[in-house]
């Protein structure tokens, strides 16, 4: 039977396929709509899985967040241009939604029902990827909680509402004045991004990161040739420099370089009217730790050509 450009429309706007696929899809089911839609979705999956083993390190981080409570995400695309669509966008607020309704862990974020679906986080980002043509990926989730104060956040360089490439969330405890918490946490978010603490305080620092950073203090105190004792005091001056770098309560302020953020919590105490304490940060910057491939596009363009 002839399949009509009207038909093809209605198909591609029910689906955001693309006109040729949603002409074969018309073409293959004799042109019932529905089947065509199912046809489509079969293909979607087919693409999903063939895609599965490219890399996808580009997306968005997704903040969603609730008072005492917030939750960040991270959804990786293959490129960066897929990261500026707004079904894209669309669908990293929903799943950060989503996962503001669970235990914030990725094994039950990715069960959990997405509503405008019907169907689990990780099978409607798995049907995404028919309509937005690239390898799609959840990697990571984390959420903070407090009983008393709030928990804060804060998105770098935003392309929309709880979305862009560096989120950052705090998480206070206080029984003090909300507003005066939220203002803090806010700068302190704002801090994380910039400063990258790896822990709230010096003994929260890993036991595994601080002993290689020792490892490393030690062989490079024992090479000036001075005495043991001398360099064990050597080690212990760095060690003390290390962790106040590291461990975030000792870190300047980035927005009063003149105190550190522990002195600035202190501070805090008098508008909010109560003790504030940093409970914990989350902190995700997209890509981290995500091996890209590198390709070399000269080659992809003759070998498109070849075939």
């Amino acid at each position: 039977m002839s399949i009509t450009a009207s038909q093809v429309k209605e198909l591609r706007e029910k689906t955001g396929a693309g006109m040729m696929d949603c002409k074969k899809a018309l073409t293959e089911t004799g042109g019932d709509m529905e089947a065509a839609v199912d046809w489509l979705r079969a293909k979607g999956i087919a693409k999903a899985d063939k895609k599965s083993g490219r890399t996808a390190a580009e997306g968005l981080i997704g903040i969603a967040a609730d008072g005492a409570r917030a939750v960040v995400v991270e959804v990786n695309s293959e490129t960066d241009f897929v990261a500026r669509n707004d079904e894209f966008q669309k669908l990293v607020s929903g799943v950060a939604d989503v996962a503001l309704g669970t235990d914030g862990e990725l094994a039950s974020v990715k069960s959990a029902v997405y509503p405008a679906t019907g169907k689990s986080v990780e099978e409607t980002i798995t049907d995404a990827v028919a309509t937005i043509g690239e390898n799609l990926n959840l990697r990571r989730t984390a959420m903070l909680s407090v009983e008393q104060g709030i928990v804060a956040n804060y998105i770098h360089n935003s392309v929309a509402d709880g979305l862009g490439k560096l989120g950052v969330i705090v998480a206070l405890k206080s029984t003090g004045d909300a507003s005066a918490l939220e203002s803090l946490g806010k700068q302190i978010a704002m801090h994380v991004a910039a400063s990258n603490p790896l822990a709230v305080t010096s003994a929260d620092v890993d036991a595994e990161v601080a002993e290689r950073e020792r490892s490393i203090f030690m062989e490079q105190a024992r090479e000036s040739g001075k005495p043991e004792n001398i360099v064990e005091k050597m080690v212990e001056g760095r060690m003390r420099k290390f962790f106040e770098e590291v461990a975030l309560v000792s870190q300047s302020f980035v927005m009063n370089p003149d105190q550190t953020v522990a002195e600035a919590l202190k501070e805090a105490e008098g508008k909010a009217g109560a003790p504030v304490e940093v409970a914990g940060f989350v902190r995700f910057q997209l890509g981290e730790g995500v091996e890209k491939e590198e390709s070399d596009f000269a080659a992809e363009v003759a070998a498109a050509a070849q075939g």
